[in-house]
């Protein structure tokens, strides 16, 4: 239950704000908020009024199995590499979750995951994951993993048996079995892709390069706990934030973000640049969100914010926009509070 009280006029003065409307403080489970005119602060950290921009993209659910969970989480890495982001991978994918035995086709574990991009490109990009990355894994499964998917992306992996293939049926599934050298791949080879969200996003700024990674690290963990949703970066966390070109090299199309570099805060004023850094910030690690819809990108923020600002040292959250020019969905920071 939460019980809401107005905060005394030493609290206002503790925080240091100017009084521009009402002030509560609410409790819950030892984490409490508070609005102070336009700011808000969850658990003591700052939560800047801003939003995260997502724009659309096609999603891709591909099922992993093995003959242990270790394979498939093996194949799965594989398979979501080289993927962080589309300013300079061809899509965007990650692990979404573990799926164990009792839920899969085949009653093997496996993983799911994600792979993200645009509609012309995702059939290149799914063909090129499986059949290199997890083909090629020993004990490996496929099969689809949408439901109501809008549209189908064949694989057309049973060439590969060169006439040795055949049809099988997995689960009430048919299938190709593909035999190879570790025994037969079975792969459905229809997956299906629906029109997802991408672009979902969170900065942590803390006090030192360790409370913000531990911070990030608990985001993570977090969204994890979070279906259909993926945080494409390597662990989850965006180390080299950039902005759109360069200030000094016409011929780099993204560049380092240096409002959110620690280490140049200074050299950023003395140029008579903005800096988002406020003092005693030392690390700044962004959190990026890719999902199969608005509701769970929003979720997967909630979950991440919150959990973020649980870790002692965070300083501030804020999030990146393009001011709207990037894409239709908003993702408002005051709504993960």
């Amino acid at each position: 239950m939460l019980t809401c009280s107005r905060l005394e006029p030493s609290a206002r003065a503790r925080h240091g704000h100017t009084a521009k409307g009402k002030y509560y403080l609410v409790l819950a489970t030892n984490i409490w908020y508070h609005y102070i005119g336009e700011l808000m602060e969850f658990n003591g950290v700052i939560i800047e009024d801003t939003y995260a921009e997502g724009f659309p993209v096609w999603a891709a659910r591909v099922i992993i199995t093995a003959v242990t969970k270790e394979w498939a989480y093996k194949a799965a890495t594989e398979a979501t590499g080289f993927a962080t982001s589309t300013i300079g991978c061809p899509c965007e994918a990650g692990i979404e979750k573990f799926i164990p035995a009792s839920e899969t086709p085949d009653n093997r574990p496996g993983y799911s995951i994600l792979i993200c991009c645009g509609k012309k490109a995702l059939k290149e990009q799914v063909l090129e994951r499986v059949s290199e990355c997890v083909l090629t894994a020993p004990t490996t499964a496929v099969f689809n993993g949408h439901a109501g998917e809008e549209e189908i992306i064949p694989i057309k992996l049973h060439f590969f048996g060169d006439k040795f293939e055949k049809k099988v049926e997995v689960g009430g599934i048919q299938c190709w079995s593909i035999p190879i050298m570790g025994g037969d791949f079975i792969v459905e080879e229809e997956i299906g892709a629906i029109k997802g969200v991408a672009g979902g996003n969170f900065l942590i700024l803390g006090d030192s390069q360790m409370s913000a990674l531990i911070a990030a690290e608990a985001a993570v963990d977090a969204i994890a706990e979070v279906d259909g949703v993926i945080t494409p970066f390597p662990g989850g966390v965006v180390s080299s934030g950039s902005k759109v070109g360069s200030l000094n090299y016409k011929f780099m199309g993204a560049s380092t973000n240096e409002k959110f570099c620690p280490s140049i805060r200074e050299a950023v004023i003395e140029k008579g640049l903005e800096t988002e850094i406020p003092e005693g910030v030392k690390a700044v690690y962004e959190i990026v969100i890719d999902g199969v819809s608005e509701e769970a990108v929003k979720a997967a923020m909630k979950a991440g914010v919150q959990a973020a600002c649980r870790v002692p040292g965070v300083v501030k959250i804020t999030a990146g926009n393009y001011g709207g020019n990037l894409g239709p969905f908003k993702f408002n920071l005051k709504d993960c509070i």
